[in-house]
């Protein structure tokens, strides 16, 4: 199992954000994908933060009590972002996310820019599809 690889489970089409862009707007775009959470990317597409669904909640429930709509991603975004590669071990990826540890994780390239997003359920798939294929073809 230590031969799957990141890059073969990955989202390959995460919903992503700019550090500029009100949270009306990030909101409506989080919903709209149906994703728990994506990165936020620069001109370039390098990741330089992170923006989840607890991180919207959290100040929209501030900005609703004020009614203000002045706040931006880069206002909520947790700007320390732990990032993998698509030749990372899906495996290995699957022992650090912990409790308490992220849910989804920035796929990078050689070059650090964003080609996707794996979180825990891309990982349940890749390790049921193991499953399926042991029971399928026995050693």
């Amino acid at each position: 199992m230590e031969s799957i690889k990141v890059g073969d489970y990955m989202n390959k089409r995460p919903v992503t954000f700019k550090a500029s862009m009100n949270l009306s707007m990030a909101l409506e775009k989080m919903l709209n994908a149906h994703q728990t959470g994506g990165p936020v990317v620069d001109e370039s597409n390098h990741v330089v933060g992170f923006l989840s669904e607890q991180d919207m909640i959290h100040k929209l429930l501030k900005v609703g009590y004020y009614c203000q709509d002045t706040n931006t991603v880069g206002d909520c975004m947790h700007k320390e972002v732990s990032a993998v590669t698509v030749d990372e071990s899906v495996i290995k990826l699957a022992e650090e996310m912990l409790p308490g540890k992220p849910k989804v994780y920035p796929v990078i390239d050689e070059n650090e820019r964003l080609v996707g997003i794996i979180s825990r359920r891309d990982i349940l798939k890749a390790i049921a599809a193991q499953i399926d294929d042991c029971f399928l073809h026995p050693v």
